[in-house]
């Protein structure tokens, strides 16, 4: 007997999930949306993903694993933590969000088999959210462009800010890419998803986005080098057209990245070291050192704070940081035990672009995108329970199915 197969039902419990991490503040848009609606909608697709994964896992058949393991000990620090009410019942409340959020990843983890079936639904859903932005950018291209945020492009639909934008796009940019190297899709269906994906990336400006997508691939497919002749083919392009865009389009590159920003506004991270630097000096118990201040919006003195570790260190002590720095370590010393394989390269990918999206994003502590990306990974570099049987022997395949198409999906 072979694996479990995934029920159907799992892409629409992964897809609620991203739409509960989707996030209730941001630009304006076109329709004036609630605050309290949008957060009705986003809790409301994580308590409906619970109650579909508990239907759909009944007899609470999990496969323990380490990332999620982790999880649940962050999470039972972010109850010690906020108990103290120091950030108020919304803490609470916050506590309860990541427990459902954790809750459902435990009952998803069944069927959690190195496959690519994940994947698929992390493109598809993401494709469908960046869908709706290049909707409201034809629209009305002044909301969806506005000088509030510097003619960055922002949700006009839903209240999506440049680097939620950004950072949709470039994971799904190099999932599609590794996926079509690994021939699990066609050059038509990647090149439908990454084209578009790549304008609304250069639309938002967003330079940790970009950053984390080229050296994520660039690791990503570095692991595929000796064992596929597409992944060297690849690189070398990639090379060649990379030093061809910094000799001819230097100046042009230089603008993009800068923003129009001054040299002392860029040195300081846009305003970032300055909130990191009060954190760090603010004055702390021991209590709070360790354990923190419990959950909270990730801001410090009315300021976001943008840097993952320290917002975990803020929210949930030194205690937190220990434990997000072991999900790291755990799932990059897996991915280097693995062999080469295309789902080793995804989840490699997944994991340098959130490492490099730490240092000026916020998420590792709560639910958010962040951890459902590298809850992909732990997914990707999980072994079968049982190896599938072959259906057709494989010298039937070779004669009837012809080699470009062979294990080709459209996303």
């Amino acid at each position: 007997m072979g694996p479990v197969a995934t029920p159907k039902i799992a892409g629409i419990v992964w897809a609620l999930l991203i739409l509960n991490t989707l996030g209730s503040t941001g630009a304006r848009t076109i329709i004036p949306l609630p605050r309290s609606l949008i957060q009705m909608v986003t809790m409301g697709a994580l308590v409906a993903a619970f109650a579909l994964a508990l239907a759909v896992n009944l007899r609470l058949r999990i496969r323990a694993g380490a990332y999620v393991f982790l999880l649940t000990l962050l999470l039972v620090a972010s109850v010690i933590s906020s108990a103290h009410l120091e950030s108020g019942f919304g803490a609470l409340f916050r506590c309860a969000r990541l427990a459902l959020f954790v809750g459902t990843l435990w009952l998803l983890s069944r069927w959690w088999d190195g496959g690519l079936t994940f994947v698929r639904h992390h493109i598809r859903m993401y494709f469908a959210v960046l869908g709706s932005v290049a909707a409201g950018l034809v629209i009305s291209s002044g909301a969806a462009l506005p000088d509030l945020y510097g003619g960055r492009l922002v949700g006009a639909l839903w209240p999506l800010t440049p680097p939620q934008i950004g950072q949709y796009a470039a994971v799904i940019i190099g999932l599609t890419v590794l996926l079509a190297l690994g021939r699990r899709t066609d050059r038509a269906g990647a090149a439908l998803v990454i084209v578009p994906s790549l304008v609304l990336l250069a639309l938002t400006h967003t330079r940790t986005a970009t950053l984390g997508l080229l050296v994520g691939l660039v690791l990503a497919i570095g692991s595929l080098i000796l064992t596929s002749a597409a992944a060297r083919r690849f690189f070398t392009w990639a090379v060649l057209c990379a030093v061809v865009a910094a000799v001819g389009f230097a100046s042009a590159l230089q603008t993009w990245f800068l923003r129009g920003q001054s040299q002392e506004n860029f040195s300081s991270l846009t305003g970032r070291a300055k909130v990191w630097d009060a954190l760090l000096a603010a004055p702390r118990t021991t209590g709070e050192k360790v354990f923190g201040v419990g959950l909270g919006d990730k801001s410090f003195g009315g300021l976001p704070i943008d840097n993952s570790w320290l917002a975990v260190y803020n929210e949930q002590g030194l205690i937190g940081v220990a434990l997000v720095a072991a999900i790291f370590i755990v799932l990059a010393g897996v991915a280097l035990l693995r062999p080469p394989s295309l789902q080793r390269a995804c989840a490699i990918f997944l994991i340098s672009y959130c490492a490099i999206a730490s240092y000026t994003e916020a998420g590792l502590g709560d639910a958010s995108p962040y951890l459902l990306h590298l809850a992909l990974a732990a997914a990707l570099l999980a072994t079968p329970a049982e190896p599938a049987p072959l259906a057709t022997p494989p010298e039937a395949t070779r004669r009837t199915v012809p080699r470009w198409a062979r294990n080709t999906e459209v996303i």
